[in-house]
């Protein structure tokens, strides 16, 4: 490691060159999901080969973090074209993920906001996110949907690695209130509103088992109509509340899964 002292108005800056690429987990080594296993030997994806080879301008011999069937290990790359090949050198015990599984009913909005959506979820441990038409809804995903959704299964997966998590949030196609009142397999569900007679997030959340299965339904930015709410209660959702501010769409969302969060961690 070599150390440059400059001084500039009376302050202390330092320069700091590390010179080897390959650093112990837990700092600052690259992690990547695949898909791929053959007798201890990854092989990564043209994407991700392109990264380490071009952005990342790793050597044979560095050292990364692949993840497997949502196992981690630290692997040493063995091959660079025409895709990167990484050999296991060790599997690595880790807890990364929310002990409950939550899945996210996102109001579809503008590009911008749902990337941002996408990308701070996952980040926090969202399980599945599932984009809903609402009638508010500036956005409709009427023509190239398929390139939307793996566009938006990108941004999860570079979340899901740059936040070392064990597994990539599943990200479901777009859908409309008929399919919404109808989803199952949820232990409990939740309608996001500034209805008075909704219940404040943190009781109803630290009431429910670890291991519970929620989802919530998040709303546009005019949010939900009287009818979607209507249907919606009437159909086993209750009614939740996210404390006393109007929170806009895209920080509904962070904030769900920043409460979850802290109480997991208790």
């Amino acid at each position: 490691m070599l150390i440059r002292k400059d001084y500039f108005n009376n302050s202390l800056f330092f320069t700091f060159k590390i010179s080897s690429s390959k650093i112990g987990i837990g700092d600052t080594m690259q992690r990547y999901f695949v898909s791929k296993n053959n007798k201890n030997q990854f092989i990564l994806s043209e994407s991700d080969t392109y990264h380490i080879t071009k952005v990342m301008r790793m050597n044979l011999g560095d050292q990364i973090e692949i993840v497997y069937n949502n196992t981690t290990y630290i692997c040493e790359i063995t091959c660079l074209t025409p895709y990167v090949e990484a050999f296991i050198i060790k599997e690595v015990l880790e807890r990364n993920e929310l002990n409950c599984m939550v899945t996210i009913v996102q109001s579809l909005v503008k590009e911008q906001k749902m990337d941002y959506i996408l990308q701070k979820t996952t980040e926090l441990g969202v399980f599945r996110i599932i984009p809903y038409q609402a009638e508010r809804s500036l956005i409709k995903l009427e023509q190239k949907q398929d390139k939307k959704i793996e566009r938006w299964q990108n941004i999860v997966k570079e979340a899901a690695e740059q936040s070392k998590r064990n597994q990539i949030p599943i990200v479901e196609r777009p859908i409309n209130l008929s399919e919404l009142v109808n989803l199952k397999d949820y232990d409990i569900k939740f309608l996001c509103t500034v209805n008075e007679t909704s219940q404040n997030i943190k009781k109803l959340l630290s009431k429910l088992s670890r291991s519970v299965r929620i989802l919530f339904v998040i709303g546009p930015e005019g949010g939900f109509t009287e009818k979607e709410e209507s249907m919606l209660l009437k159909n086993g959702f209750l009614p939740l509340s996210l404390g006393s501010s109007v929170l806009r769409t895209e920080t509904a969302s962070t904030f769900i899964m920043s409460v979850i969060r802290y109480i997991d961690m208790e």
